[in-house]
């Protein structure tokens, strides 16, 4: 179904390879894989929303160029991925175990943007002899435990914790009918959401490439079900379990100094309670800053554990 006028981008080419993994209790978790099955590995999570495709397109050319492998994961509740709330964000890293196993991936270095960046964390905690490098583009930080930090449009979530409790299930039914329902207007509704972002953000959802990658991502992820974000703001409200003073490994922080969806002060407040971990600041970038410059993110964090 199309309607007149309405275009939307070339979608990006396909994963080399995508499919799913079986983890606990029956479940199953998607991934999608670029670049070199043999390179060195990168897990790349998404953000809050998003889905195994928002990987940015000069990050993937570059893993083949380069002859890394990039996997990008969906978590529970989106796109192929059974389901499921975790106790709290560490609990995830079993999981992602048994996905590395089964994708014979001995180490790795893990790369979070935004809501990724918990869980980038916690596989730094969790696995600090297979994990060489935690990369994080402003990454949401802790609401509650001695790590928390105060405000930000995340407290908002933090309030609101006991009904979206009670109703994630029923909501994540009716997202996932709304966004069947508007697809064909999908790439007018990113226009419209770029509009009202800082100058930052609005020039990168400009980019064509941008754009495509990011309606393949929601579109596809999207398909089934779309529980997974409402699973994640309610894990940001909880304690993550494990304190950003675990966390050994090397940390790489990248944050826009004009971030409007998680403020910068969140993560530097991060950054200082990190053991080994180091800011940049994204000059007159907003919240997707780190996607613009993905390449040199990873060679940052291939550097790492070498």
């Amino acid at each position: 179904m199309t309607f007149p006028g309405v275009r939307i981008p070339e979608q990006p080419k396909r994963p080399t390879l995508e499919g799913s993994v079986a983890v606990r209790d029956g479940r199953r978790i998607s991934f999608a894989e670029y670049g070199s099955p043999r390179g060195p590995a990168i897990v790349w999570m998404h953000g809050t929303p998003g889905a195994r495709r928002q990987i940015p397109v000069d990050a993937r050319e570059y893993a083949a160029e380069a002859g890394v492998r990039i996997i990008g994961i969906d978590r529970p509740g989106i796109g192929s991925s059974s389901p499921y709330l975790y106790p709290s964000i560490l609990d995830w890293t079993e999981d992602l175990l048994l996905l590395l196993d089964a994708l014979a991936i001995d180490t790795l270095r893990v790369i979070g943007l935004s809501g990724g960046g918990p869980y980038a964390l916690a596989a730094g905690a969790a696995m600090p002899d297979r994990v060489h490098g935690v990369g994080v583009l402003g990454g949401v930080a802790p609401t509650r435990g001695p790590d928390a930090a105060e405000g930000g449009i995340i407290q908002l979530a933090v309030h609101a914790a006991p009904l979206l409790a009670a109703t994630r299930v029923p909501l994540g039914v009716a997202l996932t009918g709304a966004i069947r329902t508007v697809k064909p207007l999908a790439g007018p509704a990113l226009d419209l959401y770029a509009a009202v972002q800082p100058p930052g953000d609005k020039n990168l959802l400009g980019r064509p490439e941008f754009k495509a990658m990011f309606l393949d991502d929601l579109l596809n992820g999207s398909r089934f079900q779309t529980s997974a974000p409402l699973a994640d703001l309610l894990l940001f409200t909880r304690e993550w379990g494990f304190r950003l003073d675990e966390v050994k490994v090397p940390v790489r922080w990248w944050h826009g100094d004009d971030d409007h969806i998680v403020p910068f002060r969140h993560g530097q407040h991060c950054v200082d309670r990190l053991p080994t971990a180091t800011m940049t600041v994204i000059d007159g970038e907003s919240h997707l800053g780190g996607l613009g410059i993905a390449q040199k993110v990873m060679e940052e964090l291939l550097a790492l554990g070498q």
